[in-house]
């Protein structure tokens, strides 16, 4: 039975990769009805300023293990910061990066107001303005070797996890799953997608999602692609991806 067991793991993983690409013909989806609307993120802690993806991963992996929703993004090019956690008041945001900076997890930080969230200025700017700075959060994300809390630069990242920090940084928390992330809000027709909606795809053919992207527009998207590759761009025409759509969500 001992040797088997390796063959056994493989399966295993490949049945429960969320963003692995297969070759296989996908079974088709039903697609969910409409679903909750993202809650708004609250006050968030920002810290770090790392030159390398890696670095901000190791920083991102440490405060995950602190029970706090953490994520990096592109500050400037060539620069990564970390912002984590949801919380109600900047006193309570504060009180928590203190304690952080007490146990030497991090160093200086600055607490996020709400206010300063894409999603706050909805309202004032419009949704087509909230679309398009979801839009440039991904953008900025290509090229990425996107290590989704990894420990090194040899652990990959995920693809609900890139478009759950691309929705956060812009004001709105979602779920670290692409399968929870495609019950939310409201499906839309392929040919109605709008930028910053999310498309979905059955790449390991178990007739249920297992990968996700942003939309961008002119029928392409962003992605985390899978294990050791880069952020990039796809275009849903292209023969794998039109094979394996599983449909699009607005969340706005």
């Amino acid at each position: 039975m001992i040797r088997f067991r390796p063959l056994l793991l493989l399966l295993i993983l490949l049945v429960f990769a969320g963003c692995a690409r297969r070759e296989t013909p996908s079974e088709p989806i039903r697609p969910a009805g409409k679903g909750p609307m993202p809650a708004k993120m609250g006050f968030t802690i920002q810290a770090g300023a790392f030159s390398k993806a890696e670095n901000a991963a190791r920083l991102t992996g440490r405060l995950n293990r602190e029970g706090l929703s953490a994520y990096y993004f592109v500050y400037r090019t060539g620069l990564y910061k970390v912002r984590f956690g949801n919380f109600k008041t900047a006193e309570a945001a504060s009180e928590r990066a203190r304690r952080l900076v007490d146990k030497g997890i991090i160093e200086e930080y600055w607490v996020v107001n709400p206010r300063e969230y894409a999603i706050a200025l909805k309202d004032e700017k419009g949704e087509d303005y909230v679309r398009d700075e979801i839009v440039r959060t991904a953008r900025s994300f290509i090229g990425v070797p996107y290590l989704w809390g990894g420990d090194s630069a040899d652990e990959g990242f995920d693809c609900s996890g890139f478009t759950m920090a691309v929705y956060q940084y812009n004001g709105l928390m979602l779920p670290h799953s692409s399968r929870d992330q495609s019950e939310m809000g409201n499906p839309v027709g392929r040919s109605r997608l709008e930028k910053g909606d999310l498309v979905f795809f059955n790449t390991n053919n178990s007739g249920k999602v297992s990968h996700v992207g942003v939309y961008i527009g002119g029928g392409r998207f962003i992605h985390a692609p899978g294990r050791g590759k880069k952020i990039g761009i796809e275009s849903l025409d292209g023969k794998y991806y039109s094979t394996h759509y599983a449909g699009g969500r607005s969340l706005l």
